[in-house]
């Protein structure tokens, strides 16, 4: 390499800059999330994979998975996912719904998730359950409710206030229902605090999904 001094007319140019100088670029938090259903929630998370990618392109990295398991056996294939990962994921987050599954597999879960967190100084567990369904979360985009019902009725009402027939592994769910998130977020907020000491097979109806959102705010 040349010892001379730069010319005058060149000291400006950008690639006379000092690379001490230049912009580091940042590696991206990973996240994954493993889910109960094959196709409602992945469909779903993809949306918000997609708002985030859209508005801070390499951000967030999230790796959707739907699992098509249930409780406890959702998060030992999450634990065996992350571990073959050559990234290191932030935040693990396990989605499954109370549906028909033994309480106390389902309890254990959450209370797993929560152990493995403070076992794991890089890592957190999120257990976003959902009791009866992932689709009581889907309904607190409209209204507030606080009354268990039968999974079937929150089709028929997610069918009225959607104007539209709700069906399962519906693509466009999230774009539908992103307008009225933070609507959702305060709902699903309010509910949770009725349960504060509760089991959560005991909390019907209740939802923690919201908790991915609250993290992620200030990305959307």
């Amino acid at each position: 390499m040349s010892n001379k001094p730069p010319k005058k007319g060149d000291l400006n140019k950008s690639w006379m800059a000092p690379r001490r100088d230049r912009k580091r670029g940042i590696a991206p938090e990973y996240h994954l999330i493993v889910a109960e259903g094959k196709e409602t929630e992945p469909n779903y998370f993809e949306g918000l994979k997609n708002q985030i990618n859209s508005k801070y392109p390499g951000r967030i990295s999230m790796k959707i998975i739907g699992a098509g398991k249930n409780t406890k056996g959702l998060l030992k294939y999450a634990q065996s996912v992350a571990s073959s990962s050559v990234n290191e994921f932030r935040h693990i987050w396990i989605v499954f719904d109370k549906d028909d599954f033994p309480t106390k597999d389902f309890d254990e879960t959450c209370s797993e998730c929560e152990k493995l967190s403070n076992e794991n100084e890089n890592t957190t567990y999120h257990a976003l359950w959902s009791n009866q369904c992932i689709e009581y979360w889907f309904l607190l985009h409209y209204i507030y409710l606080e009354t268990p019902l039968n999974r079937k009725d929150y089709f028929s009402k997610l069918s009225r206030y959607m104007k539209r027939k709700y069906e399962k592994n519906q693509a466009d769910v999230y774009t539908l229902l992103n307008p009225n998130l933070h609507t959702a977020i305060e709902n699903a907020k309010k509910i949770a605090r009725r349960y504060a000491d509760a089991n959560p097979s005991e909390c019907d109806p209740c939802t923690k999904v919201y908790e991915i959102f609250d993290m992620l705010k200030i990305y959307l």
